[in-house]
């Protein structure tokens, strides 16, 4: 495991960010004529099937691959793909998502048996208090968030904290594995669930014809979430956590907000409250804290030893 991040790891850090900005805007597109459950069921099936044939099947345990594709499919979309549908702007959903590092970090220590630093610590806390008043800010109107969109996310972002941790346990037991190759197979486990639960909560035929009436923004907007957000995004992401502590690499997803809360200013006309950007610029400097407290602190005590 390496110590420090590369400019190659920095670059794909910066890369997941954009694409995965980008992703909440994408999503909410999709879910205007989609099921949060066929959306999910699209998304995972354009991700692997059509690649099953071509692509190797990863040197990995097959319990981490039905447990991968569980928690950070049908876990993870499953319930922001459904926050999405009622009550979480696109915005704000990139935001609270990010209580995933939270849940990362904090498992990781009895779990993983990994200490996080003390500023790593105190970036977390910031960053929690600017989440807390993002969730201040919940209201009724139609592009207010709402409580339930809210809860919701918090659950997805726990999903995807499990995900976290099991590609660092998964990195001790086949260290050697090809994240691409492992993205594309775990794709395929929650498809079958996915369309179980759409025909169960919507019927057979009305899932059908949502899949058949739709148009050319629902079929880009798929293309995008099975290939960008899916195989390119956590192909990095998991290849990042193979190489690097979780506490080092979780925190770079409280980027992805920044990306998020812009687009969904540009293309949704989403609005803030004050409060809100308040705890959008707490969840920043906790995330500064977080990866530059460590060089910040040796550099004071240095200046002071002089």
């Amino acid at each position: 495991m390496h110590a420090s991040l590369s400019r190659g790891d920095y670059l794909a850090a910066l890369t997941v960010v954009v694409i995965w900005g980008l992703n909440f805007v994408v999503m909410k597109v999709a879910l205007t004529t989609l099921s949060p459950m066929m959306l999910g069921a699209l998304r995972f099936a354009l991700a692997s099937i059509p690649l099953l044939w071509f692509v190797p099947r990863p040197r990995v345990p097959w319990r981490f691959v039905v447990a991968y594709g569980l928690l950070q499919g049908l876990g993870q979309f499953g319930l922001l793909f459904t926050a999405l549908r009622y009550g979480m702007p696109a915005g704000l959903g990139s935001m609270v998502l990010q209580t995933q590092v939270f849940f990362t970090v904090l498992l990781a220590v009895p779990v993983l048996g990994e200490r996080a630093r003390l500023h790593q610590w105190l970036g977390l806390l910031v960053a929690g208090g600017g989440l807390a008043l993002i969730a201040s800010g919940h209201g009724t109107g139609p592009r207010d968030m709402t409580l339930l969109g809210f809860v919701l996310t918090v659950a997805a972002a726990l999903s995807w904290a499990g995900s976290n941790l099991l590609t660092r346990l998964m990195g001790r037991v086949s260290s050697r594995y090809d994240p691409f190759q492992f993205i594309v197979w775990s794709s395929l486990v929650p498809v079958l669930p996915f369309l179980l639960i759409a025909v169960w909560l919507d019927g057979a035929d009305a899932s059908w014809q949502s899949v058949v009436t739709m148009g050319a923004r629902e079929v880009m907007a798929v293309t995008y979430l099975s290939l960008l957000a899916t195989l390119v995004g956590y192909s990095l992401w998991t290849r990042l956590f193979q190489r690097h502590a979780a506490a080092r690499v979780a925190p770079f997803s409280m980027l992805v907000p920044v990306i998020g809360l812009w687009a969904a200013s540009f293309f949704l006309d989403e609005r803030l409250r004050g409060a809100q950007w308040a705890g959008v610029a707490c969840v920043l400097l906790g995330l500064a804290v977080n990866q530059f407290g460590a060089s910040l602190t040796k550099t004071v005590f240095r200046d002071t030893g002089r």
